[in-house]
């Protein structure tokens, strides 16, 4: 990159730009905590239309002038400034640079479809419910209810009820028999004492 500055026509370069020494400028960019590098940080000089991005390792270079105000940014972190010396004297600067995060608090918004709460309440009392979908007791009978049951598609839960039961059957094929109900020494204690404390004499 240093090579292609040095090759730019000298249109390209303003008048106060040769009679100043040209610095390598390069480092790497942290967080605040300086532990990860920062990638993708945009460096430029804003009167002079050059700059550079950070790579993936948070690592950039490039050439600046003497006396240039070179700008990091991010967003959502704060920008920061870095001002070449003047007397600069050597020909290469390097520099590590930590930024932080740019917190700003938004102050709350409601959002009403009425101008004002009273019209807003005016609007519901005013409100003709016979114009809508009547939600009556007829929607709600046992009859519509079912067939909206077995017209409406599994939901995520019952579908994944279902997959981990499917692989609990094919592991059990696979590694042994299905256990018997009836031979489970639980089940029947389970039932003895639903006997005993009348729970299927309270079902009738």
């Amino acid at each position: 990159m240093l090579l292609a500055f040095f090759a730019w026509p000298e249109g390209l370069l303003a008048q106060d730009d040769r009679d100043r020494k040209i610095v390598q400028l390069s480092g790497i960019i942290l967080n605040a905590d300086s532990t990860v590098a920062i990638p993708g940080v945009n460096i430029y000089v804003p009167k002079k239309g050059r700059g550079t991005s950070s790579n993936r390792f948070g690592y950039f270079s490039m050439p600046v002038v003497a006396g240039d105000s070179v700008v990091f940014s991010f967003i959502g972190l704060k920008r920061q400034t870095l001002k070449i010396p003047e007397d600069i004297k050597e020909d290469k600067l390097s520099y590590i640079l930590t930024m932080i995060e740019d917190e700003v608090a938004l102050a709350e918004v409601e959002v009403m479809p009425y101008p004002t709460e009273e019209e807003f309440k005016n609007a519901i009392l005013a409100m003709n419910m016979d114009d809508e979908i009547p939600l009556n007791r007829g929607n709600l009978s046992p009859q519509l209810l079912l067939r909206w049951a077995e017209e409406m598609p599994a939901s995520g839960n019952e579908n994944f009820r279902h997959f981990t039961n499917q692989q609990t059957m094919q592991n059990m094929d696979r590694y042994g028999p299905r256990p018997l109900p009836l031979l489970n020494p639980f089940a029947w204690a389970q039932f003895i004492k639903s006997i005993k404390d009348g729970d299927l004499r309270r079902r009738d």
